[in-house]
């Protein structure tokens, strides 16, 4: 396929972001590449011989990066910088995020809600078994909370057939090697209509490493039946490879598939997770934390701090920074002058040092800090940079635990109250910065001063990312 002429891609780049590092001229050439390539599979570029015109808000690269930039929810410039790299250069489907992937025209969907699949063949990185265990509890996924069934068959043709192939394998979108494109499907249709290939490239497991297959079957399976992929990060429809640990639908994936097919015949219609808005005004937290200067705030799956390359609040999944966290966290807190942040989660703890989750974690936060069996969880945590001591919110009441002596201080635990007045009785979380308190309660924020124990100012709990109405 002609390509677009490569000066004039290398001027675009020039164009590009400020802050991304300098690259060699080899490096920069193949990320020129990439981002051709990217815009070419996804994003329905047409590159031709003909001559662009000179405008750069005119040409079609910049206007496919725009659109590419939007769908990922990321600033949208036109212009390859640091940031939209990375997303280019993230595992994902195979599947075009612009480009209708479709053998009919409209909105494909099967006609029979009883579909039959067979696995053609098998990938040697996986035992039979577990291959067919994957591929079932995908479908499973799917059947669960829409009116379809699916049932397997050995031999001859079936609605879905699945198979492990790679580079060109005569569908038209060959696969690219290790890594990018790592599976395609088809919307639902006759003959290769939906159809699910895997790239036998790609090293296939089931768990955390390289390219989890429950996780990229799901995902596939999505697309047999009909759905497109959703800008929602928190969706399994999502373009790019995440995986946290769990395979599960969002709300989203549900209100897709069953604006199709219809509700579930289940007596009680199944719901999923709905991924936080960091500008909903309604937005509450499970826990924040400093790290090495940067505010993170946790919710359910998620993290979201502050980005210059977003025009909101950064919003990803935990797993992304620590996959061995669990999803659901309760309470953290940075001790700086060791580089570590703990966080908590029922009665067990993790401690961090950057992306690293340290030897020996989790522990019970018994032994460790001294609390009684009745703790069952720590609701909030913080430490104070100055004193070396760490507060811990339970319920209405505070515990007061010394860095320096790793024991808890006497007198404690006492009400929330008598330490923190006019906070209320119960903390969901509190981080400290620039010397005073934040304290986030409900969808309430307050800036608390902590040598008059005085409340500063009291804002929405979201007030900290780049949201133009609160």
């Amino acid at each position: 396929m002609p390509r677009l002429p490569l000066l004039l891609l290398l001027l675009l780049w020039g164009m590009g972001s400020h802050s991304f590092p300098a690259a060699t001229s080899e490096t920069q050439e193949q990320d020129v590449e990439t981002v051709q390539k990217y815009l070419e599979n996804y994003y329905n570029l047409k590159s031709d011989a003909k001559q662009v015109e000179r405008q750069r808000n005119s040409d079609p690269v910049v206007e496919k990066l725009k659109q590419m930039q939007k769908f990922f929810g990321l600033k949208v410039t036109g212009k390859p910088d640091a940031e939209t790299l990375n997303v280019m250069k993230q595992p994902r489907c195979g599947v075009p995020d612009m480009a209708q992937f479709v053998l009919t025209q409209g909105n494909p969907q099967w006609e029979d809600t009883h579909l039959s699949y067979r696995i053609e063949n098998y990938t040697p990185d996986l035992s039979r078994a577990a291959v067919d265990h994957a591929i079932e509890k995908a479908f499973q996924l799917w059947s669960s909370i829409s009116p379809l069934t699916f049932t397997k068959v050995s031999e001859g043709q079936a609605d879905i057939m699945i198979s492990f192939v790679r580079g060109d394998h005569h569908d038209n979108s060959p696969f690219d090697g290790p890594g990018g494109n790592l599976a395609h499907a088809f919307q639902p249709g006759p003959h290769i209509g939906g159809d699910v290939h895997f790239d036998e490239d790609e090293r296939w497991t089931n768990n955390f490493r390289d390219y989890n297959l429950y996780r990229v079957a799901a995902h596939e399976l999505g697309h047999s039946l009909g759905l497109a992929h959703s800008t929602d990060i928190g969706a399994l429809m999502y373009p790019n490879y995440i995986f946290s640990g769990d395979v599960q639908l969002s709300q989203d994936d549900i209100s897709g598939i069953q604006a199709i097919y219809g509700p579930s015949q289940n007596p009680t219609q199944p719901t999923g997770p709905q991924t936080p808005q960091v500008c909903d005004s309604k937005l509450t937290f499970d826990a924040i934390t400093t790290i090495r200067g940067e505010v993170m705030f946790f919710k359910d799956r998620f993290y979201m701090r502050t980005n210059p390359f977003y025009p909101e609040a950064e919003l990803n999944f935990i797993s992304v920074f620590w996959p061995h966290l669990p999803n659901g966290l309760q309470a953290a807190y940075e001790v700086a002058d060791r580089d570590e942040v703990r966080f908590f989660k029922g009665n067990k703890y993790w401690a961090v040092k950057g992306q690293d989750v340290l030897y020996g974690y989790p522990k019970y936060i018994y032994r460790s800090f001294g609390f009684p069996r009745t703790v069952k969880n720590i609701d909030a945590a913080v430490s104070d940079e100055d004193t070396g001591k760490t507060y811990f919110f339970v319920a209405n009441k505070c515990w007061r635990y010394d860095e320096y002596k790793q024991s808890m201080d006497a007198g404690y635990p006492k009400m929330i109250a008598e330490d923190f007045p006019g906070i209320g009785n119960k903390v969901d979380a509190v981080f400290q910065k620039d010397g005073f308190f934040y304290f986030f309660r409900g969808t309430r924020q307050y800036k608390f001063d902590t040598k008059t124990k005085r409340i500063l100012t009291l804002q929405k709990a979201n007030s900290w990312f780049n949201c133009r109405k609160n």
